[in-house]
């Protein structure tokens, strides 16, 4: 049996945050609920408009290029693209082709062809919900609010080759995208979409459509290959068509065959000025990128002794990483040698957990990284158990009260004297006959158990490793 091997390349569109679309003042609003509120003359095609080029837009494509080490056009266009579809108002798109904005650049060492800029079509509404698919018929209604936001499409050359790997690949390109503030690229919301270009032994290739959520991505990369992989083995031919996603079977299926570059008769956009970009500083922009995902992660990595595969929760959203960085800042005034691991551990555990049972979000803990760095400190300094340190960190969460004035109000100093730990001690051995007996029959777990009673008892406060020794003391009486 011959040896397949897939072949892939990616068409990504990613919805730009700017105020307003492409071409007019209309507002720009991913979370809009109402249909046809955000809508002018201009981005409905009517007659005698003209449109305006969105500089704001420009500028986030320039420096989604610079960052990808993209060749940034001194001199661009704006070209017509036809083709008719119930939600694209004008019947024709306005993109690029013959000179998009950047062209080259790499990631992740695929190699990256170009990166244009085009406006977006609207949205087909279907009565019995989802999108047409095999087989069936619907009734649709057309909400224009997207039609004309700016979108940014990135275009890859074909070194992609497992469904792993695209994943991989579009996930960095979304956290690049709100490192650089120019998407959140919600693929929930639409703003990204993954288009792929799948074939075998660089055959004929199929293109997978507007696909919006990473995995699906997966699941319909890894259903086409198979596909394909069939056709040629029973000696059949793959066509070149253009496929989507059917959730329910879990399949692609064929929507149409795929049109060329001339099937678009793509010609100058005539309402439309040349951009003339020769006399923006580059350089600056450039100089100006913030620290992207992989660089940060190496930082990270080494300036933190961390684990590569620690530092990606971290990376996963800037403003953590910058928060979580600011407290090991303020953690090292109080000690140079900073409790990293703790830090990291509660930040990423506690309080991630915290958040999810909550239903928080980040943005909702009101805490300073000083304030976090100085809980820390305490947790470290033994002056907090763990159980006390859960019990604080969930009261900081909850109140947004720093740990100094919650440790005031009562309830959270340790128990160490050991006279009060006796105390708490013999009442848990009276309480506990049979893991007295196990303790005695040399089963050292039990202390363990003992001790969490003790834990419980104290409500936290008491300190675990010397109610260890009490309880050996009671115990060898």
């Amino acid at each position: 049996m011959p040896e397949y091997k897939p072949t892939i390349g990616l068409e990504i569109h990613i919805r730009l945050d700017t105020k307003t679309k492409m071409f007019c003042p209309c507002k720009n609003d991913p979370d809009e609920n109402q249909p046809n509120v955000n809508i002018c003359p201009i981005c409905l095609a009517h007659p005698g408009t003209l449109p305006t080029i969105n500089e704001e837009a420009v500028r986030k494509v320039v420096l989604f290029g610079l960052a990808l080490g993209g060749k940034i056009a001194k001199k661009t266009n704006f070209d017509r693209k036809s083709y008719f579809y119930p939600d694209l108002p004008k019947g024709f798109q306005i993109s690029q082709y013959d000179d998009p904005l950047v062209s080259g650049g790499e990631l992740k060492e695929i190699r990256i062809t170009r990166i244009h800029l085009e406006e977006d079509a609207g949205r087909l509404v279907h009565t019995e919900g989802g999108f047409v698919e095999e087989g069936m018929s619907k009734s649709s209604l057309v909400d224009y609010n997207r039609a004309g936001t700016p979108l940014a499409e990135l275009v890859t050359e074909p070194d992609l080759v497992s469904a792993k790997q695209v994943v991989e690949f579009a996930r960095e390109l979304q956290l690049i995208s709100r490192y650089l503030g120019i998407s959140d690229a919600d693929m929930e919301k639409g703003e990204m979409r993954i288009e792929a270009n799948v074939s075998l032994n660089m055959g004929t290739r199929v293109e997978l459509k507007n696909i919006n959520s990473f995995r699906v991505v997966s699941q319909a990369i890894g259903y086409e290959i198979a596909r394909q992989k069939k056709l040629l083995e029973r000696g059949e031919k793959v066509i070149q068509e253009t496929r989507g996603w059917n959730a329910k079977n879990q399949k692609t299926w064929s929507q149409r065959s795929k049109e060329e570059a001339h099937d678009y008769r793509y010609f100058p956009e005539p309402d439309l000025p040349p951009l003339d970009l020769s006399e923006w500083d580059l350089e600056n922009m450039k100089a100006e990128l913030p620290e992207l995902p992989e660089a940060k992660r190496n930082r990270f990595a080494k300036e933190f002794e961390l684990k590569m595969e620690d530092v990606e929760p971290l990376i996963n959203n800037e403003r953590e990483a910058e928060y979580f960085e600011e407290i090991i800042s303020e953690l090292r005034i109080f000690n140079k040698k900073a409790d990293v691991k703790s830090a990291y551990n509660y930040f990423t555990g506690e309080l991630r957990g915290l958040m999810n049972d909550r239903g928080a979000k980040f943005e909702d803990f009101k805490i300073s990284p000083e304030e976090f760095a100085h809980f820390v400190y305490m947790t470290s300094s033994g002056e907090l158990s763990s159980r006390l340190a859960k019990n604080m960190l969930a009261s900081m969460f909850e109140t947004g009260k720093d740990p100094e004035t919650i440790k005031e109000e009562g309830g959270f100093e340790v128990i160490s004297g050991e006279n009060e730990l006796e105390k708490v001690v013999r009442e848990v051995v009276n309480e506990n006959e049979k893991a007295v007996l196990d303790y005695k029959k040399g089963k050292e777990e039990a202390v363990k158990f003992l001790v969490g009673q003790v834990m419980a008892k104290s409500k936290g406060q008491a300190d675990p490793k010397k109610a260890v020794g009490v309880f050996k003391k009671v115990l060898g009486e």
